[in-house]
């Protein structure tokens, strides 16, 4: 056994790589089985390390169920950053960025229901809570731009994105059941995009 826990040959781990090892696998589980199926017992097994290894960087399930949340969030902000802003109306940069939380919507259902979920440890706090702010920049930061141009009623763009979100929030939700065939999702997200524009108009 090395200094970093790790049995046999199926992988050896500097400092700093077996977190990461864990988390790939914990992601996978994730998909596999659900949140009720992860267990750190036997993520050190599938990684080929101790049992106790897993420990020296999650205390335990609930620390790694939070670490894989912070995660998702930084993947989340990375792919509004990868999204192809146009230059031109609001409506087609809020297409593009509802385009983004689309794709990672759809490939990472799992993940996405386990940032969302209710329940995350108080130790999480500081980093899960930067992990959502920095997701969320852009997002929020086209919201404030439009309502400063007079194009976005006033308000609070943080409660104005929760209502964006929780509209794209069903219409993924459609099509990660069937309800809603991928073929027709392009389209009804044009429509939801048209209609939260209509709806955040300012009021004369």
């Amino acid at each position: 056994m090395t200094e970093s826990g790790v049995t046999g040959s199926r992988g050896r781990y500097h400092h700093g790589d077996l977190r990461s090892a864990v988390l790939r696998r914990a992601e996978e589980k994730l998909r596999e089985t659900g949140v009720d199926g992860l267990s750190l017992r036997e993520i050190a097994r599938d990684v080929g390390v101790s049992n106790g290894a897993p420990r020296r960087h999650f205390s335990g399930k609930q620390a790694l169920l939070d670490a894989l949340a912070v995660e998702g969030f930084h993947r989340l902000g990375a792919e509004f950053q990868a999204a192809d802003l146009p230059d031109g109306s609001l409506r087609d940069r809020l297409h593009a960025l509802a385009q983004a939380y689309m794709r990672f919507a759809v490939a990472n259902s799992s993940l996405l229901t386990l940032m969302f979920a209710r329940k995350h440890s108080s130790g999480s706090g500081a980093d899960f809570t930067g992990a959502v702010a920095g997701a969320f920049a852009l997002p929020l930061g086209v919201i404030a731009d439009a309502q400063q141009r007079g194009e976005v009623v006033a308000g609070a763009p943080e409660r104005i994105g929760l209502s964006a979100a929780a509209a794209l929030q069903g219409l993924i939700t459609f099509v990660g059941t069937g309800f809603v065939s991928r073929e027709n999702a392009e389209e009804l997200l044009r429509e939801t995009i048209d209609l939260l524009i209509q709806g955040l108009k300012p009021r004369d």
